[in-house]
């Protein structure tokens, strides 16, 4: 799993594996620089394996942040993180020592609850606990490939309804906990209808498209009537082979792929503050 691409003069880029079926880390490339056939190859990367790794990207400056992100497309703003004075372009996930729920600790893919769900995203380390705070991340490709037959007969054609409301609304499941006041959106109100299992826009490959956190129903069906078959599918999703796990760093920098993967941050450095910068790349509508 090799690549050939220059960057600038710097060594050939190279991937290697972050586990059998999830993830990459890319080596030999500055996303500060990385441009034209490298930024594709990069593209082509996360398409296909979910998630790349970068690290020692102690150059890739806020400023270089949204330049990356430019470079690669649209940048959708968050409506529920608080954002950067300087730059509205980025969300801050922040855990402060003090508090105990973190963002994103359950499995889940981010916008699905958009009609045009976004593409994924760009997350940078800035500030990190001495130990924790890794981020897991599942490849739905090879969720859906790993179903049984019967199975992959039984959701062919079904859509489900995805919302955000019931976890960032004023009654919702973060306005509960010590995160409630640092966030945004409380009145917003968001629902969307996407196939459960989609092909990616780029690559054709059949992926499994629920998640636990934002999938309410399957359509024409009530919660309690679609909770069995959707219990099994995120049974699937989150099979041990089939996830990779980063431990952050200084310089690390992770951009994965919404429709290909979930995501998970562990909340596992009680007392510690955790702040990391994120960039949400617009996506495109999704199909069967």
């Amino acid at each position: 799993m090799a690549q050939s691409n220059h960057s600038h003069g710097r060594e050939a880029m190279e991937m290697v594996a972050l586990a059998p079926k999830c993830g990459v880390e890319i080596t030999g490339v500055s996303l500060a620089e990385a441009g034209g056939a490298t930024l594709d190859a990069i593209r082509h990367a996360i398409y296909t394996h979910g998630i790349a790794l970068f690290r020692g990207q102690e150059d890739f400056t806020p400023q270089a942040h949204i330049a990356f992100a430019r470079r690669w497309g649209g940048i959708d703003i968050n409506n529920y993180f608080p954002l950067t004075d300087e730059h509205p372009e980025i969300a801050v996930v922040r855990k402060r020592a003090d508090q105990v729920t973190n963002i994103g600790g359950g499995w889940h893919t981010d916008h699905s609850y958009d009609q045009v769900p976004a593409m994924g995203s760009i997350l940078v380390a800035r500030t990190l606990p001495p130990s924790g705070g890794d981020t897991l991340w599942a490849h739905m490709g090879e969720a859906y490939d790993a179903l049984p037959d019967d199975l992959k007969t039984e959701i062919e054609g079904l859509e489900a309804y995805h919302t955000a409301d019931h976890i960032y609304d004023e009654g919702g499941l973060y306005a509960k906990t010590d995160m409630g006041g640092d966030l945004r959106g409380q009145a917003l109100k968001t629902g969307a209808r996407h196939p459960i299992v989609i092909r990616h826009p780029q690559t054709g490959r059949k992926l499994l498209y629920v998640n636990s956190a934002f999938t309410v129903n399957i359509v024409g069906r009530s919660r309690e009537e679609s909770l069995p078959l959707l219990q099994k599918l995120y049974a699937a999703a989150t099979a041990a082979d089939n996830t990779c796990r980063v431990a952050w760093e200084p310089g690390s920098v992770a951009i994965w792929d919404n429709r290909t993967t979930w995501h998970l941050a562990m909340n596992d450095y009680q007392g510690h503050a955790r702040e990391m910068h994120r960039i949400t790349l617009t996506g495109e509508p999704l199909a069967a």
